[in-house]
């Protein structure tokens, strides 16, 4: 058999984790037309067809899903392979990071610190998106670990794991004065910033809402806690929903006032990560710290 162009099973493989022709071309920088010519090319080499329309995306064939089982396998040792040389010969090792914008930064920054040894030999990089575009990213090799308000499913997403670092009930908290044994009608009449709905924790709060028969006069929704605790900070007549632990992280700037504690709604704190990754110093480091201090 003469040899294989792996610049082929390269196109192939990225259309197959893309899902159609156009996205992996975008991704390559290249024409759709080149790669469907590349992916030609393979399947002559191959003598079979590797790919199907089935509506705007593309799947792979039973041919396809076999080539591309090992595909996989191959592509990801060579991304491995980088990440290792990368550990080993730079001074400075570089670490990118993923952080679901819900959370808290604070609390963020302090389990960050976790990953930078004493020597401060490390290049940290961090990108701030939704759980589900940053999963996309770590499953595509673009981030090393993820901190997220809601772990990976391994049976959508296979190779990557998730441990969960803590977790903070939350609470309702206002700026100006409010007579808290009005709890929780207030919330009908007082205007509230609550997490955006597509954030886990958005989600919760607008359940618990419907559990307790209540009609939220909603005024704002944040994915970012930190833009919401600034809008707040203008408006002190609204009520903002944050984790309890918020007390603390803002006090210094912010006279705070606890309008109701709600034990069942929880914030959980994840780390996210490839398989290929547990051996990486500084996720090892997150994964084997202790936060108990932390989140009490």
């Amino acid at each position: 058999m003469s040899h294989l162009n792996y610049n082929h099973l390269y196109y192939f493989w990225m259309v197959c984790k893309q899902g159609s022709v156009t996205k992996a071309a975008e991704a390559l920088f290249l024409t759709p037309q080149t790669v469907t010519g590349q992916i030609k090319a393979l399947e002559d080499r191959l003598d079979g067809k590797l790919t199907k329309r089935n509506g705007r995306s593309v799947e792979p064939t039973e041919l396809g899903q076999l080539v591309f089982k090992y595909a996989d396998r191959m592509f990801g040792l060579s991304y491995e392979m980088l990440d290792i040389v990368n550990y080993s010969q730079h001074s400075n090792i570089l670490f990118d990071v993923g952080v679901a914008d819900a959370l808290s930064k604070r609390l963020v920054s302090k389990i960050l610190l976790t990953t930078v040894p004493s020597d401060n030999s490390i290049h940290l990089r961090c990108f701030e998106s939704t759980h589900e575009m940053l999963l996309e990213q770590l499953a595509q090799h673009k981030l090393d670990m993820i901190l997220s308000d809601c772990p990976v499913d391994s049976g959508q997403s296979p190779g990557l794991f998730s441990k969960k670092l803590g977790e903070s009930c939350m609470s309702f908290f206002c700026s100006g004065n409010v007579d808290n044994a009005s709890f929780p009608a207030i919330l009908e009449q007082r205007k509230l910033l609550i997490p955006g709905s597509r954030t886990a924790m958005g989600r919760k709060v607008l359940e618990w809402f419907d559990r307790q028969g209540i009609q939220p006069n909603i005024l704002g929704e944040f994915d970012d806690v930190a833009l919401m605790k600034a809008f707040a900070r203008y408006h002190p007549d609204v009520i903002f929903l944050a984790p309890t632990l918020y007390m603390n992280e803002v006090g210094d700037d912010i006279s705070l006032q606890m309008i109701g504690h709600i034990e069942e709604l929880k914030e959980e704190y994840y780390v996210i990560f490839a398989e290929r990754m547990i051996q990486h110093p500084a996720v090892k480091n997150v994964c084997d710290a202790n936060f108990n201090t932390l989140f009490n």
